[in-house]
């Protein structure tokens, strides 16, 4: 399996796109190995992506894509902007809350990101803020949604791990939060640096956030509901992507009424075309799972890793760095369905509660959309800002400071992250 995973790698720098890297490498393993069935790489394409659990994902995306289209993520916008407007670089700031409270409606770091620059970068341009600015403020707040539940990655990471969905999303709120805190720390310290000033002299009244909560109440119970649903047993983390679809309906319908059959027909679209390109590599990366697991890969690191240190911190700090070189050439989704059941077997031995570890593992590997050479979110909100890359880069650094705080407080007091999910499910078994 080494052989196919430095095949996969040659062919990433080579520049193929990654769902056909992994493909081939994962055929090519099957090719050296005829005592393999092959009827075996038939099944591991499929039934990868006939997970039942996996059905959250598409129900999640297309729920997301009917949000933007309804009204909720304009009024998100407006509430944003009434709590952060006395900031230092208040529309970033306002990118910054719309990520935290999108957490719950979008599920993706790269949608979130590219949705804040097409309705923010306008206007952050028109106020003169430096387009590479703009654009990494937008990127990089994105992040907040790898944690905020209902998250893309932590369903992948629960659905391949084995690790409880419902526990994992109950845990993503308090770093959510704090992340959301150290980003609007590092924006107002950005911004007043390159001078960029707040809209309003003071903070909105009670009474004008009151006004925007309401307005926004539909999008702000959303999160609530799903959690409350999925705790209570009313629905599993499948079934309540469902929910979220039903959810944006009635609501874009019935209740704010900007839902029309063409917003509905290209939210069909989008969709589709966001999930061809998930299936892809779910389907490939079932055959190079099975590589892995067949010549005892995880077994290997974990020997490997547990020979290094006795220290659970020095051990999450290994992971992490290996982590943040992946994150820089292969996507989210393929780093976790191919990493996830190599460092399980590690973590556990080390007494690390796979809840608190997948909020780890999640954060820094969607850090990766953000960094070259490979960052999705990167170049999309580059573009979008008609920036260099370098140049979004260059503005980014006081970003990843606070990612870089957020994860030394998630490492350091597990107790607070699995605080929540303690309280809502009981103390984990392991």
């Amino acid at each position: 399996m080494i052989g196919a995973i430095g095949i996969f790698l040659v062919f990433l720098f080579l520049g193929m796109p990654v769902a056909f890297a992994i493909g081939i490498s994962g055929f090519i393993f099957f090719l050296v190995r005829p005592e393999i069935p092959w009827t075996i790489l038939v099944q591991k394409s499929l039934s990868t992506t006939q997970s039942f659990t996996m059905l959250a994902i598409p129900l999640f995306i297309f729920a997301g894509n009917l949000m933007n289209n309804t009204g909720i993520t304009s009024r998100l916008v407006k509430l944003a902007n009434v709590l952060t407007g006395h900031m230092y670089g208040s529309i970033g700031q306002v990118s910054v809350v719309l990520s935290t409270l999108m957490g719950g409606v979008s599920g993706s770091a790269v949608a979130d990101a590219a949705m804040e620059c097409r309705i923010l970068g306008p206007e952050m341009t028109k106020r003169g803020y430096a387009p590479g600015w703009s654009a990494a403020v937008n990127c990089l707040s994105g992040l907040i949604v790898a944690t905020i539940p209902p998250s893309m990655g932590l369903i992948l990471y629960g659905t391949v791990g084995e690790v409880s969905i419902g526990r994992l999303f109950v845990a993503g709120f308090v770093p959510g939060i704090i992340m959301c805190i150290f980003m609007m720390i590092a924006t107002a310290w950005s911004a007043r640096h390159f001078g960029y000033k707040p809209d309003h002299d003071k903070p909105s009244t009670p009474k004008e956030i009151f006004k925007a909560c309401i307005d926004s109440i539909w999008a702000l119970l959303f999160p609530i509901i799903l959690i409350v649903f999925i705790r209570g047993g009313v629905m599993t983390p499948s079934e309540s992507g469902a929910f979220a679809v039903f959810y944006a309906l009635v609501v874009g319908i019935f209740v704010y009424k900007e839902l029309t059959w063409e917003k509905f027909r290209a939210c069909v679209v989008d969709s589709v075309k966001d999930l061809s390109v998930i299936t892809i590599v779910l389907a490939f990366s079932g055959i190079f799972s099975y590589g892995v697991v067949y010549d005892q890969l995880p077994k290997q690191v974990a020997t490997f890793l547990v020979g290094l240190s006795d220290s659970r911190f020095i051990i999450l700090l290994f992971i992490i760095l290996m982590l943040i070189v992946c994150g820089m050439f292969m996507e989210t989704t393929v780093i976790t369905l191919i990493v996830t059941p190599i460092l399980l077997p590690v973590i556990r031995q080390y007494g690390i509660d796979p809840v608190h570890f997948g909020i780890i593992m999640m954060t820094v590997v969607t850090m990766g959309c953000s960094t070259p050479p490979v960052g999705v979110a990167l170049y999309t909100c580059s573009s979008i800002m008609n920036c260099p890359v370098e140049e979004t880069t260059r503005y980014s650094w006081p970003l990843f400071v606070a990612i870089a705080a957020t994860l030394l407080v998630t490492i350091l007091l597990p107790d607070l992250i699995l605080f929540l999910p303690n309280l809502v499910y009981g103390p984990s078994l392991g």
